[in-house]
């Protein structure tokens, strides 16, 4: 079983209409007397915060020292479950979560802010929202999807609609497995790379037993709704030009762009978009894929490390 070098406090935060479960690394008076900014890590789809806890372990004595790292799980992910079932999630609610967060740790100054998948493409919205609230910003394989045209609406409603009678009738319903085994088995799976020592642990904050002993991942179904809502390419390219932040772009040596958005989006795509950005940078992690912080968090960290300094 992996063991922890740096153990998190959790806490439950009260987030807008929820309470979210936050994971913390450091001890905020120490943050305080050194002013290191906060280091907020967000994870992507299907993740919880304890996904960061190898990245964490990683960070050098000297890095680490006298810095508050905090790890949200986000809305519908990990233990922030909505007290009332939700049956869809509006990608903007991730936005306004952050900002509320962010009003709780650091409300007076900005903050360090990591972002993977998901939570990088939040993040660079966010940073181009509320440009004075990050200083800076690392993305995590947070690529953006293709870009929709306005005569793909009506067909995308349809299957908005679809998709969730098709929950409301159990039709999304995840997978539950026999044992945390199994959940690990399954993690390894998506993840060859990911050591079974890691995938062990991990699946034990990945998943929870309900009270016959079956595990079950703590993510809410209805994440597997698509997005009523087109996918703007010009909205994100505007929110990208605002970010006053520098950026650290990370992309994996297996990169998978291609095979998600079958042929539509590419690495130069995004590349072209991150031009954007008016202060951006990028970096490759050698023998790792999506889950790069899994794959080589040691790797990650240094990244991390030296863009912070």
């Amino acid at each position: 079983m992996y063991t922890e070098k740096r153990p998190a406090r959790q806490l439950s935060i009260p987030v807008r209409t929820l309470r979210y479960h936050v994971r913390v690394w450091g001890d905020p008076d120490a943050q305080a007397a050194t002013a290191l900014p906060p280091l907020v890590m967000v994870h992507g789809w299907m993740d919880v915060g304890a996904s960061y806890q190898f990245v964490v372990d990683a960070f050098s004595d000297a890095f680490a020292q006298g810095r508050l790292i905090i790890a949200p799980d986000w809305r519908g992910f990990g233990h922030s479950m909505p007290e009332h079932t939700c049956d869809h999630y509006v990608f903007a609610d991730y936005l306004a979560d952050l900002d509320r967060l962010l009003d709780h740790f650091s409300p007076n100054a900005p903050v360090d802010l990591v972002g993977h998948s998901m939570g990088g493409n939040v993040s660079m919205m966010y940073a181009g929202a509320r440009p004075e609230r990050i200083r800076r910003l690392v993305n995590l394989e947070g690529f953006g999807m293709a870009a929709t045209r306005p005569a793909q609406a009506p067909e995308r409603y349809a299957r908005w609609l679809n998709e969730l009678r098709e929950y409301e009738q159990g039709g999304m319903d995840l997978k539950p497995y026999d044992s945390v085994d199994g959940v690990a088995l399954r993690l390894m799976k998506t993840n060859p790379r990911i050591s079974a020592d890691k995938a062990q642990w991990l699946a034990q904050h990945w998943a929870a037993p309900d009270a016959q002993g079956r595990w079950h991942i703590l993510g809410s179904s209805a994440h597997k709704i698509i997005t009523p809502m087109l996918f703007r390419a010009d909205e994100m390219l505007a929110l990208y030009e605002a970010i006053k932040a520098p950026v650290l772009s990370v992309e994996a040596e297996e990169n998978h762009i291609g095979k998600w958005s079958n042929g539509t989006y590419s690495l130069a795509d995004f590349h072209q978009r991150l031009a954007h950005v008016p202060n951006a940078r990028s970096a490759q992690v050698m023998d790792a894929a999506h889950m790069l912080h899994h794959d080589q968090p040691e790797a990650v960290a240094r990244l991390i490390e030296a863009f912070l300094a």
